[in-house]
């Protein structure tokens, strides 16, 4: 086992280094050394690189990207939009060049998503495109969400064709004296209180239905995966000044503030949908000091909390399909649970009040400028997520069983 480990450290640090040459020139083929699996030698489980494209990523943490059956799974590279096939372990191209507002509906098989002024709908298996509508100014607001029975999207936009403009972050190594940083980026646009709304649209017919209007920050729009009625989303903003979670129904009716802040700089956000009816998100009372995973059921109120140590907070946790597990993707040094947070992929496992942890996969040598976003795959025994822990980013999936089977 000590010569596997020496081994293993061995092999990443001499991909680490043809790494940083494949960044100064990303054209270039990957090293044949560089490596496509190991054991990480700190925590025993298996790590597989899934993608070969430097740039490639995996999906953002509540945004589906697997069909039903966990036979495919959608990332996005600077080349285009890809479905990976984990039976084969090959990658195909479905759609040249960059989209956004992705999501897979899991039985239709179908991937949903922006492209330029447009929203497409393209099959997983044969890559058939075809085109839901254009209306370009539906892109100012969140990504898609799909309804539980995948007949909707839903959305949020900027009413009016008006848009913020986000200040540009400097470039590494230049000066950042008129960025004024993420937080009062986040101040401006919140206090710019433009008009907006929330929205569905008819997959099959290309309608469009606007149900809720407001001068808040509507963003993180999102449907539950069992009530296709239902939607979620966020008052988006510096989370300690915002009310954040909030349900509502799509024909604008019931609308529910999900968690009511108590108290002096609490904050609570990077929420998501779970099985069960259940809302979970991160919860700080207050920010940076004691820190939560709680969760609240849309339809009896019931509320669950368990305490997150420092160093196992995550900037995301998610949760698997049979809501048994949960998993985090840490966290860096600029996080709001540093100093102490941990940089791991986490496991999770419920136990009373608490959570029993396990460490996944090292990632001391992750730049969290780049999130991981961790979500389980459909079978629930691997755990996919996106790192530049190598130089470039590329997808990654770890083994939830330790041990090569």
């Amino acid at each position: 086992m000590k010569i596997l480990l020496l081994l293993t450290l061995a092999l990443v640090a001499t991909a680490s280094t043809a790494a940083q040459d494949l960044v100064k020139n990303p054209k270039a083929d990957l090293p044949k050394d560089f490596p496509k699996e190991w054991v990480d030698p700190d925590t025993g489980h298996r790590v597989v690189r899934l993608t070969d494209e430097p740039g490639s990523q995996s999906l953002y943490f509540h945004q589906n990207p697997y069909t039903a059956t966990g036979d495919k799974m959608v990332f996005t590279s600077p080349t285009g939009l890809y479905a990976y096939d984990f039976k084969s372990g090959k990658s195909k191209l479905l759609v040249e060049g960059r989209t956004g507002s992705l999501v897979v509906g899991p039985k239709t098989r179908q991937a949903y998503y922006f492209k330029g002024d447009s929203v497409f709908a393209t099959s997983l298996d044969t890559g058939e495109t075809r085109l839901i509508l254009k209306r370009a100014e539906l892109r100012t607001g969140s990504g898609f969400g799909l309804n539980a029975d995948e007949t909707l999207l839903g959305g949020s936009y900027v009413e009016g064709g008006r848009q913020f403009v986000n200040p540009t972050p400097p470039a590494p190594g230049q000066p950042g004296d008129n960025y004024p940083g993420k937080g009062n980026m986040m101040q401006q646009r919140l206090a710019a209180k433009l008009p907006m709304a929330l929205y569905t649209i008819n997959i099959k017919s290309g309608e469009v239905k606007e149900f809720y209007h407001a001068t808040d920050w509507l963003n993180h729009v999102q449907f539950s995966p069992s009530d296709p009625e239902l939607m979620m989303f966020c008052h988006e903003g510096p989370w300690h000044e915002v009310d954040r979670i909030w349900s509502i129904r799509i024909d604008g009716s019931k609308r529910m503030l999900m968690h009511k802040r108590t108290m002096n700089m609490e904050i609570a956000g990077h929420e998501f949908f779970g099985p069960g009816n259940m809302i979970w998100y991160d919860l700080q009372t207050p920010k940076s000091q004691v820190f939560w995973l709680a969760g609240v059921n849309v339809v009896n109120d019931k509320r669950i909390r368990y305490q997150v140590p420092r160093e196992e907070w995550s900037v995301h946790f998610n949760i698997s399909p049979d809501g048994k597990l949960f998993a985090g993707d840490g966290g860096g040094p600029n996080s709001v649970a540093a100093p102490g947070n941990g940089q791991w992929i986490y496991l999770f496992v419920p136990d009373g009040d608490r959570l029993k942890t396990e460490r996944l996969v090292n990632l001391a040598k992750h730049n969290y400028g780049l999130e991981p976003n961790v979500t389980f795959t459909p079978d629930q025994k691997w755990i996919v997520f996106r790192s530049n822990m190598l130089g470039p980013t590329f997808v990654f999936a770890v083994e939830v069983r330790k041990g090569k089977n």
